[in-house]
């Protein structure tokens, strides 16, 4: 049984858990069960990309499908291109944020729609783990396309570039993917009176700066330092592939993940009256009272991507957001993006005329939250019943959409456990009341003791 596939992808240890035999069986059974007749493949930076992604072609062509190659790129280039080529699936090879001794393949089906265990992952693995493939079909065959400037004209319909700057921005690729890509935005955009601070921007897939992922807090400061020192007005950061994009204001200071949906679902209430935006339930009242009070409705759903992107489908949702740092917009096939969001963050900025800063104060003063808190738990289920029993009675209401939320009036909170480690993830919210925030953190850390691991 094959280790590498997971809830929504494929990722594993190189050499043990993914190589290039399982990448090429991979790529068979992805077209045995998908049967997609012209496919979209992409690759990242890593070293081991290439070798797995050319694995997957030799799978793929023997099944006679039709590769397009759009070679380095992130993984929304991927999302863009399937449609674009009206393709019937697409194949990203990416480890993304994970340590350098992993690789994986992210998928998606015809019109970048996500593929999960209940839309054709299971029978994939299954196909993959089988690998009764039998002889080679004819027709299949590799072409390499760059849709790329194709792309940087979609996401210039996000924003009106003549209302762009004056702002100095950072802008930290990682040395991942995002380069080469942020390069041929800003040349759309060369009109605009921006100036780009460029840090750890060449692609290197040895990360000499250390693996892309700017949600761990030790990994910022390379970041906020820049910003300090360049006297930048914002500092954007992205991980390997660029699916995810990180914000800094012009102090340096970090913007947490939930108030970076606020600004955005904001935004987008702004450009599209009436927008239903969808976002996670794990810190909600900061987004839902700046969608309301713009006229718009929010939706909640489950937290990933492949839940969020579904309910955005339901609703023909404008944009939906996770304080993960994903963020889904309809007009880009529902997907998520890690481009997208710096540019309306730049136009909002721009716009205002007012620091980021200030507009993060408001948000925080009224909606103070504890950020996510992790728990290291060694028996989850009881953990859990200690919870539900010391605030499920006292709580005005209850959710159990993902995880358990309770509205205790004055503050929330929800709880959710992790599907893939024994970890319980911890989000306290409020009203204007920051010191509540910290009570009630300290206390329930206190309720948890007893079963950390």
């Amino acid at each position: 049984m094959l280790t590498c596939f997971k809830s929504y992808d494929v990722r594993g240890r190189l050499g043990h858990e993914l190589t290039e035999a399982i990448c090429e069986s991979i790529g068979r059974a992805f077209a045995r069960v998908m049967d997609p007749g012209t496919l979209v493949t992409g690759r990242d930076i890593r070293p081991s990309s290439a070798d797995l992604q050319a694995a997957l072609h030799r799978g793929l062509v023997a099944e006679g499908v039709r590769v397009i190659d759009i070679g380095l790129c992130g993984t929304e280039e991927v999302y863009f291109a399937t449609p674009h080529y009206e393709a019937g699936g697409g194949l990203m090879v990416t480890a993304s944020h994970n340590p350098m001794d992993y690789n994986g393949i992210k998928m998606v089906r015809a019109g970048a729609r996500p593929i999960s265990g209940d839309t054709g992952l299971t029978e994939i693995q299954a196909a993959t783990e089988a690998g009764d493939f039998g002889p080679v079909r004819p027709g299949g065959g590799v072409v390499r396309r760059d849709p790329r400037s194709a792309y940087v004209a979609h996401l210039m319909g996000y924003v009106a570039p003549a209302a762009l700057g004056p702002l100095r921005i950072v802008v930290n690729g990682g040395n991942g993917a995002a380069g080469p890509t942020l390069d041929a935005v800003l040349a759309a955009l060369r009109g605009a009176p921006l100036q780009i601070v460029r840090i750890n921007h060449a692609p290197d897939g040895s990360f000499p700066n250390g693996i892309p992922n700017p949600l761990l807090p030790e990994n910022r400061a390379v970041t906020a330092e820049a910003v300090r020192d360049h006297g930048a007005d914002m500092g954007v950061a992205w991980d390997g592939d660029f699916d995810r994009c990180f914000f800094f204001d012009e102090t340096g200071a970090f913007v947490d993940g939930e108030y970076v949906v606020t600004l955005l679902a904001r935004a987008f209430c702004a450009k599209e009256p009436g927008a239903l935006i969808i976002h996670d339930p794990r810190v909600i009242w900061a987004t839902a009272d700046a969608v309301r009070r713009a006229g718009g409705r929010p939706v909640l759903s489950r937290v990933g991507h492949s839940h969020i992107k579904t309910v955005m489908r339901e609703h023909d949702a404008a944009y939906g957001g996770e304080m993960s740092a994903h963020h889904y917009f309809r007009d880009f096939n529902y997907c998520d993006s890690g481009m997208i969001p710096w540019l309306l963050m730049t136009e909002l900025v721009s716009r205002s005329g007012r620091p980021l800063s200030a507009m993060l104060a408001e948000l925080r003063r009224d909606f103070p939250s504890s950020g996510e808190v992790n728990f290291r738990i060694s028996d989850q289920e009881a953990a859990v019943e200690a919870f539900e029993a010391a605030y499920g009675p006292r709580a005005g209401a209850e959710d159990r959409l993902d995880g358990i939320s309770y509205d205790m009036g004055g503050w929330r909170v929800n709880l959710r456990r992790s599907n893939t480690e024994p970890v319980v993830r911890l989000n306290i919210e409020s009203r204007g009341d920051g010191d509540l925030v910290a009570a009630k953190l300290a206390e329930i850390r206190a309720l948890l003791a007893p079963y950390t691991a």
